[in-house]
């Protein structure tokens, strides 16, 4: 059985690199001709909101948290102009913050479930928890409004952490797919930066606006 959330939100943050070569950063499912019509058949929620003012891995259910433009989540330990993680910040601690908002798709969690696993919205990590969005196939520059006033901009993928493992032995691995051409699918979601703040409850409907074209792949950040 899985540690509980409150165990684990005690344990500290550790690099969450992983090392991989260019051309493992692309989707394999990215841009099939429909995703505009496959966005709009979808009913687009938020269903938890999250967030840790400490440098640990899970973040705490809210049922609100508002978002501050520039910065990210306020009171997040991740919020900030540069890059607040810990990794990051020691290689480059002036590195512009592209990983205010991280999102994951329930979806996920439904995935995860099937295959005997227990995760809860925010014990991965993010601070928005999602349903009926494709997040990890839509192009960099693609902006989410959330509830009445806040937006966010997708700046690329979150690698999946060995730390996962620790809410449960091979959770990790789950998150990473790789295809028979070599291509790798990182499941960990999103990160984003606040384009316009505000606050976000459990429940929002999330609109999604893609970027002009051509469109981007999303890289790891």
């Amino acid at each position: 059985m899985p540690p509980s959330l409150t165990t684990y939100a005690k344990w500290p943050e550790q690099s969450c690199d992983l090392v991989t070569s260019p051309a493992e950063f692309f989707q394999a499912s990215l841009f099939k001709p429909a995703l505009s019509q496959r966005i709009a058949a979808m009913s687009e929620t938020v269903v938890a909101v999250s967030r840790n003012p400490n440098h640990t891995f899970s973040k705490t259910n809210e049922h609100s948290i508002r978002l501050v433009e520039g910065l990210g989540v306020d009171g997040d330990t991740h919020s900030g102009v540069t890059d607040q993680h810990r990794s990051h910040v020691a290689r480059n601690p002036n590195a512009p913050n592209l990983r205010q908002v991280h999102l994951i798709h329930a979806e996920l969690h439904d995935e995860l479930e099937a295959k005997g696993f227990s995760v809860v919205p925010g014990q991965m990590g993010e601070n928005i928890t999602t349903r009926g969005v494709d997040l990890l196939n839509l192009p960099t520059g693609t902006r989410l409004h959330l509830g009445d006033t806040a937006l966010v901009e997708l700046t690329g993928l979150r690698n999946p952490c060995k730390q996962l493992n620790g809410i449960q032995d091979g959770l990790m691995q789950e998150t990473i797919e790789k295809q028979a051409d070599g291509t790798i699918i990182r499941k960990s979601g999103v990160m984003s930066i606040v384009i316009s703040g505000g606050d976000v409850h459990q429940g929002d409907s999330i609109r999604v606006e893609l970027p002009p074209q051509p469109h981007k792949p999303m890289e790891p950040v």
